[in-house]
């Protein structure tokens, strides 16, 4: 049987090495991938370290996939050999709660199956993510990727990228709306470029003073510098939504601040600490705090097609895979702009 390659850890905070493994003959209804591109997530690196006490070892990690469809099982209609195809966080749900008939697998009343670190379902079989360069997936959970994207600069969309755009749009985001985007890394960049795209207001929102710059070439009409009291003050309850992408611990009740009556803060980032929120600030002017993950699948292929639309796509640095251990390195110290990409061709024996 045909072998792959993949990059695993085997233990919590790896390192990474090169492992072989046969490749899953496509069962009905599957399909197998040659992955081309896998972004680095800032949870992969979560994973590895095993910083929520939920990781399965050894581990293959990696949910933002994409490449092109080699095999396919019988009753596959999606898709076929040839066309570019992506996997994103999950691979698998019941199918049958309200919520995955609706295409919002990401809410299945039985948790969805993750793209790596997980048991297959009904079994005690680990799944092996995209640091790999075969991955075979049922059609159901497998998007078609615009032959417009880029598969580098597209695969980060299927986790950074979808877990913006789903709130933006459940948030019903778009013309004369007013959105702050606290954060500007690898979801708060494309949040700023999605938020562009739906005509809306943009205001990104940073600690920093450099990053003023960035923002604006990103497509943000407005920067507000989180730690310039002054700037805070100016800008309190003038926007209508906010997205926070922060994971490390920061001072929400000043981003509630900026909200409008009636505007809701909602969470993308996950602190290790619990978040401290007066009651007050939420009540004076009838404010809300939410939180959102990543889409359906039915979202996600609309998130597809609206970037190719519009033309976006992850700002990215390519690497081959023997930096693996390197790029998880660089991506602990924030020291990316905005998010690495895996070239899996250099898997190839």
């Amino acid at each position: 049987m045909a072998k792959m390659r993949s990059v695993q850890v085997s233990h919590p905070k790896g390192p990474f090495e090169l492992v072989e493994r046969e490749i899953p003959a496509p069962r009905d209804g599957t399909v197998r991938i040659r992955v081309q591109a896998c972004g680095i997530c800032h949870s992969d690196v979560s994973m590895v370290e095993n910083d929520w006490g939920s990781s399965l070892f050894p581990m293959v990690p990696g949910h933002e996939i994409v490449g092109q469809v080699v095999k396919v099982g019988a009753e596959v209609n999606k898709l076929r050999p040839g066309d570019i195809a992506a996997v994103g966080c999950m691979i698998d749900s019941c199918r049958i709660c309200s919520y995955c008939e609706s295409g919002l697998e990401q809410y299945c009343d039985a948790t969805p199956t993750s793209s790596f670190s997980s048991y297959e379902r009904g079994s005690h079989d680990l799944v092996f993510g995209g640091f790999s360069n075969s991955y075979v997936v049922d059609e159901r959970f497998a998007l078609k990727v615009p032959s417009s994207l880029d598969p580098a600069g597209a695969a980060p969309l299927l986790c950074a990228g979808i877990t913006t755009y789903s709130p933006l749009r459940h948030w019903k985001v778009g013309p004369g709306t007013r959105v702050g985007v606290v954060g500007i890394g690898g979801l708060g960049h494309l949040a700023v470029k999605l938020a562009r795209a739906m005509a809306a207001e943009v205001v990104a929102i940073t600690y920093s003073h450099p990053k003023r710059v960035e923002a604006i070439k990103l497509g943000a009409h407005q920067v507000i510098v989180s730690s310039d009291e002054a700037d805070m003050k100016a800008n309190a309850g003038r926007l209508d939504f906010v997205v926070d992408t922060v994971s490390g611990d920061h001072d929400v009740e000043a981003l509630l601040n900026l909200l409008r009556t009636d505007g809701t803060l909602c969470m993308l980032g996950i602190p290790r600490k619990p978040l401290i929120v007066p009651p007050l600030h939420l009540e004076t002017k009838r404010r809300r705090i939410a939180g959102s993950i990543m889409g359906g699948v039915p979202e996600t292929q609309e998130m597809l097609e609206f970037c190719c639309t519009h033309g976006i796509a992850a700002d990215i640095e390519i690497v081959p895979v023997q930096e693996v251990n390197t790029a998880f390195a660089r991506l602990k110290r924030n020291d990316v702009r905005y998010r690495f990409v895996l070239d899996m061709s250099s898997l190839a024996a």
